[in-house]
């Protein structure tokens, strides 16, 4: 017996003289067992409609192709190639003033849709094309917006205005006021006519943050963020983004014109927070 205490006693001293990385995680008490390291942060991607195969009433949760029926007949929104497509027609209305031929939401199946929530951070990109035609306008002139279900401003959008007599495009935030916030900005003409690379990355918070990015090619033209942003309201249920012309009609020039969009994707920040 006195053996058998000699040699516990024996073990317990030597266990004790031990560093704790030497020692057995089963012999470790719970505060000296290292902690569980976090998820690593990553981009999911959750949404890649393919124009091949997925017709616009597939791809996306709704369409407000000529809603005053001011063209009758006339499809404005369709897949073009390895596009979506949207036409405008300088008799189109949506409205007195307005023209308006766009789609909204992230459909990922026949009645789902994704449904951007609060707090949720998300990488929106996609390539566009402006032909010559969709000219910048002295009234106002959206070919993307950040929106909620029903009426109300806009979160951001991304513009085609006339600055200083110059043709623009920019991205602007909205805050819960409706004052305006300019995000980025550069020259249109010299991206009409071509494939360009834009994305937006935003967190839906009441103190969130804004960046977008306009890529010619390998150049980058805009990468800009603005924080400190509202991209919440209270009792919003969710955002969701649109693609489309919504423009006043309040402009000289104005001409039939399209829109293109293609290898649209929307990944989420999932994993460890920010």
């Amino acid at each position: 017996m006195t053996k058998r205490i000699t040699g516990v006693l024996a073990a317990l001293a030597l266990a004790a003289a031990l560093p704790a990385a030497a020692l057995p995680a089963a012999a470790l008490p719970a505060a000296a067992l290292p902690a569980t390291p976090a998820a690593a942060a990553a981009w999911t991607l959750r949404w890649s409609p393919n124009p091949a195969n997925d017709t616009v009433a597939e791809a996306f949760e709704g369409i407000e192709d000529d809603r005053s029926d001011s063209h009758p007949g006339v499809t404005h929104i369709y897949v073009s190639g390895d596009a979506y497509r949207f036409d405008m027609h300088t008799r189109d209305r949506d409205g007195d003033d307005r023209q308006r031929n766009e789609v909204k939401g992230m459909r990922t199946g026949g009645s789902s849709y994704l449904k951007i929530l609060e707090n949720e951070t998300w990488r929106i990109g996609y390539q566009m094309y402006i032909p010559a035609s969709l000219d910048a306008t002295s009234g106002f002139s959206h070919i993307a917006q950040m929106k909620v279900p029903g009426s109300g401003a806009p979160l951001y959008t991304m513009s085609l205005p006339v600055s200083g007599g110059t043709q623009k495009i920019n991205v602007r935030y909205w805050d819960e006021s409706e004052q305006t916030h300019e995000v980025g900005s550069t020259n249109l003409e010299p991206i009409q006519g071509k494939w360009v690379d834009t994305t937006f990355e935003f967190k839906a918070s009441d103190s969130g943050y804004l960046r977008w990015t306009l890529k010619d090619g390998s150049t980058t033209l805009v990468d800009k963020r603005l924080d400190n942003t509202d991209l919440w309201r209270g009792d919003d249920e969710y955002l969701r983004p649109k693609w489309g012309i919504y423009r006043s009609i309040n402009s000289s020039g104005l001409q039939n014109t399209y829109l293109l969009v293609r290898n649209l994707k929307a990944y989420q920040l999932t994993g460890a927070s920010e």
